[in-house]
């Protein structure tokens, strides 16, 4: 990137700002939001919302709506995999356990972001020290579930199954983000791009909504109506649009820091707000998926040569 396209400093911090605070309140906004809407009618009405506001406003403004099919089937499956993949499983697990410890497995998602960062965008070496935060991030998330995996109720088993559902949404959203970096194009608006995945993310969710029956259950509440509008403008308009304009300025492993800072934002918001208990196991897990975070996040991953041997492991930290 040449100086002259290099976003500025002011620029790149108060996206990262916009991105830890606003996502961190997400979790407990969620949880809120959800109490008497069904997750998939709450998804789909939230970005199918803010999809099409966005899409509005980037015409109003003159930047570029229309784009080619392969280009809107790449930001459809963008969108799929962020958003529903994604948002929706996180939705589902925190009607069964808590905003602040979702917000704490969710933070594995950089763990994912270094195995398929390395996979998708290039042929490369993992550090040790990645792998060492590997590691330790597994150890991390068995300290968080210990309670759920110990326990015999049918409570538990609902806790620990809506958990293990979380690994498979931050799989979802860091497979959504690398592919997003990967499609990059300078023909492509990021803005007009992420109104686009929202809007079919909320297509994707209003439809699973409606087949699951959605609309019979749920119960319009001044509270759960707050909190979605909360998630439209904080979380998908502000919080959102940061994410993606970072993503394309950026080093992947640099945004998904956002993994260790969301979590203490949303276990305080938990524990201030909904008085969510706070354990010895949450405090112990905690801070060990944050170093493994910490790790992953700080490794170099180098590019290996065109003829060097596959086996032979890259030198340095």
């Amino acid at each position: 990137m040449t100086d002259a396209l290099r976003p500025s400093r002011f620029a790149v911090v108060l996206a990262f700002g916009l991105v830890y605070f606003f996502w961190g309140s997400t979790y407990l906004a969620i949880d809120i939001a959800v109490e008497h809407i069904p997750p998939a009618l709450m998804c789909g009405a939230r970005f199918f919302t803010a999809g099409v506001f966005m899409l509005a406003f980037c015409a109003l403004r003159g930047r570029r709506v229309l784009y080619n099919g392969r280009q809107l089937a790449e930001m459809a499956t963008i969108g799929l995999l962020l958003l529903m993949g994604g948002n929706l499983t996180l939705s589902y697990a925190e009607q069964h356990i808590a905003s602040g410890l979702s917000a704490l497995i969710v933070a594995v998602t950089p763990l994912w972001f270094l195995v398929l960062d390395s996979l998708l965008l290039g042929d490369h070496h993992v550090s040790s020290r990645g792998k060492a935060g590997l590691a330790l991030g597994i150890a991390g998330l068995i300290v968080l579930l210990w309670p759920d995996l110990t326990a015999s109720s049918s409570l538990g088993r609902e806790q620990l199954w809506a958990s293990i559902s979380l690994l498979g949404g931050s799989f979802s959203w860091a497979l959504g983000s690398v592919l997003s970096k990967k499609w990059k194009s300078a023909e492509v608006d990021a803005f007009s791009a992420t109104a686009w995945e929202m809007v079919a993310a909320g297509v994707a969710n209003l439809l699973f909504a409606f087949f699951a029956g959605d609309l019979s259950r749920v119960v319009w509440t001044p509270r759960g109506i707050g909190a979605t509008v909360y998630l439209v403008v904080c979380g998908s308009w502000i919080g959102y649009t940061a994410y993606i304009w970072l993503l394309g300025h950026v080093p992947t492993s640099k945004v998904a820091t956002y993994a260790y800072i969301n979590p203490v934002v949303a276990v305080f918001l938990g524990w201030l707000i909904l008085r969510e208990p706070i354990n010895g196991y949450i405090l112990g897990g905690s801070a060990i998926v944050i170093a493994s975070v910490i790790l992953v996040t700080s490794a170099q991953v180098t590019r290996r040569a065109p003829l060097e041997i596959p086996a032979v492991e890259a030198a340095g930290d």
